[in-house]
């Protein structure tokens, strides 16, 4: 362990409790719910059962895109995930779609839509994904006037799959942070179950809308969190793929470097567990036959790995995991017990550097831009000042990317020598968690201590962030799996990862945790009644 890292890691997680605490003594549970109730019952279908019904031609495209476009005008007031929208265009695509359709024969359906999995299925895009003709800033005010030229190569992969951008949703600036404030005039994307909480970042548009019901599904990135994270805010399924699963060209921040390429990862963020890997095999392109998604697996053939938390120094230096979270991985932990997996509460000792291991990998990137380019050499004491302007609101930058510039010009806060000795490590840690996963394990623990943090308050809370980033940097996939509400009504839930090239293993425990326990739940209830597919003509 690095002693200066991990002694700001001490000061900044005994600061946060408590402010934490404080915090939960003054804003002990959300007021009055401000998202509006869901009113139309297309908006509770699934994506597998969207394009069975397209399939029937019970549903039409334009329909149930209408739907969410009405949703996404009610709920963004609430929550403020929109950057731009394509609404117009979205129903003009709609009406194609429709028409193609309506003029294909009964017999040639099936062909089209194997051809066209997502045909007529409208979706969402986190702006920094990348999609043509639509604002590409990034949440920066030095992006302000920047526009997507082409489609990023995944949100290509769905729309060539039939898909229907609607709109592109909120990052931080340059998806620096794990709550999504842009720079201004933006405003602050807000959580849909309590609007005092972060929706998360970087992908933190798409899980409030997700949260929200707004979205059927949403192209979400990862780097260090940016999908799982913003998941467990809102209560919602995230993937992050293998690395070097799904591409990443087009988006942006990004570079050439093949480390990027495995850390930076793009993936699904959805309601539903079982449209995840659907979803994956239309993202993936033409990696989806590694995955070999199409060869089913059974849960009882999964053995399950568990833990609460870090342990031994590095559990004491991390915050602790919340009794809410750690009670969402038992009730997974039983249910699959009792369903025949094969299931052990697991030492995470290997894992004994993982803040060094994931800040390390990220200090070494060279060509991966930095949020001030300058050639000051004193760039550190820079960043310092720039970070207290920031504080006073008189700075062009927002201070959570300025801290994440900061830690990547110090190393991580760690001597430079030292970065190839926890590069050595990081492979010893893949070694070891291959060996115990094997190709029918996967490991549940959080995906992070908390439920939804406070606004304003990712600075302190970002020293966590290793529960998510240590699995970009050793390339595992990694599936936040919702688990309901705690007793504050903020959403509980943890991660599960398996070995690379594994991630239908994820899916697996996911869907079928999602159809006997609590998954995604409705921010405002409603007295909506589950929509009789079998009748369903429009």
């Amino acid at each position: 362990m690095e002693i200066t890292l991990r002694l700001l890691q001490f000061f900044l997680k005994y600061t946060y409790a408590v402010v934490y605490a404080l915090l939960n003594f003054f804003l002990p549970r959300k007021g009055p719910p401000t998202i509006p109730p869901i009113r139309n019952p297309l908006i509770t279908l699934p994506l597998v059962n969207v394009i069975k019904l397209m399939r029937q031609r019970k549903l039409k495209s334009e329909d149930l895109v209408k739907a969410y476009i009405d949703r996404i005008k009610e709920v963004d007031p609430h929550i403020n995930a929109v950057v731009q929208d394509r609404f117009d265009d979205a129903l003009a695509d709609a009406k194609r779609a429709d028409g193609l359709i309506a003029k294909t024969s009964d017999a040639n359906l099936p062909a089209l839509f194997n051809r066209y999995t997502l045909l007529g299925v409208p979706f969402t895009v986190k702006e920094a994904c990348g999609l043509k003709g639509m604002p590409f800033r990034v949440g920066s005010r030095k992006r302000a006037h920047m526009i997507c030229m082409e489609n990023g190569e995944v949100v290509g992969n769905v729309v060539a799959a039939g898909g229907i951008p609607l709109l592109i949703s909120a990052t931080p600036e340059y998806c620096f942070s794990i709550e999504t404030n842009p720079a201004p005039p933006q405003k602050p994307c807000l959580n849909p179950y309590d609007s005092r909480r972060a929706s998360g970042g970087s992908s933190g548009g798409e899980g409030a809308l997700n949260g929200a019901g707004a979205s059927l599904f949403g192209v979400g990135s990862d780097l260090g969190g940016s999908i799982r994270i913003p998941s467990l805010f809102c209560g919602v399924f995230g993937h992050k793929p293998t690395g070097g699963v799904t591409s990443i060209v087009g988006h942006f921040p990004g570079s050439s470097e093949e480390n990027v390429k495995q850390y930076l990862q793009l993936g699904p963020i959805t309601r539903y567990g079982r449209d995840l890997a659907l979803l994956m095999q239309v993202m993936a392109g033409r990696n989806a036959q590694k995955l070999d998604l199409l060869t089913p697996v059974e849960t009882k053939d999964i053995k399950i790995f568990y833990s609460f938390g870090f342990d031994g120094p590095n559990g004491i230096l991390h915050k602790s995991t919340d009794l809410d979270v750690q009670l969402s991985i038992l009730k997974a932990v039983k249910y699959l017990t009792n369903h025949g997996c094969k299931t052990e509460l697991t030492s995470m000792k290997i894992f004994e550097n993982s803040m060094e291991i994931s800040f390390g990998a990220i200090a070494m990137l060279k060509e991966f831009p930095f949020l001030i380019n300058s050639t000051n050499p004193h760039k550190v004491r820079e960043h310092i000042f720039e970070l207290c302007k920031s504080l006073v609101g008189r700075s062009e930058y927002t201070k959570e990317a300025i801290m994440i510039d900061l830690l990547r010009y110090t190393n991580g806060f760690m001597p430079a020598v030292n970065l190839a000795k926890y590069k050595e490590k990081k492979q010893t840690l893949i070694t070891k968690l291959s060996e115990m996963l094997g190709n029918d394990g996967v490991l549940l623990l959080p995906t992070f201590p908390t439920p939804a943090i406070h606004r304003n308050t990712s600075g302190l809370a970002l020293w966590n962030i290793d529960y998510c980033m240590l699995f970009n940097i050793i390339g595992f996939p990694s599936t936040h799996v919702p688990m309901g509400l705690d007793q504050n009504d903020l959403p509980v839930g943890f991660q599960v990862v398996a070995a690379p090239y594994r991630d239908k293993l994820c899916f697996q425990i996911a869907s079928e945790l999602e159809a006997s326990l609590n998954g995604w739940i409705v921010p405002t209830p409603n007295d909506l009644q589950p929509l009789n597919e079998s009748i369903l003509f429009l």
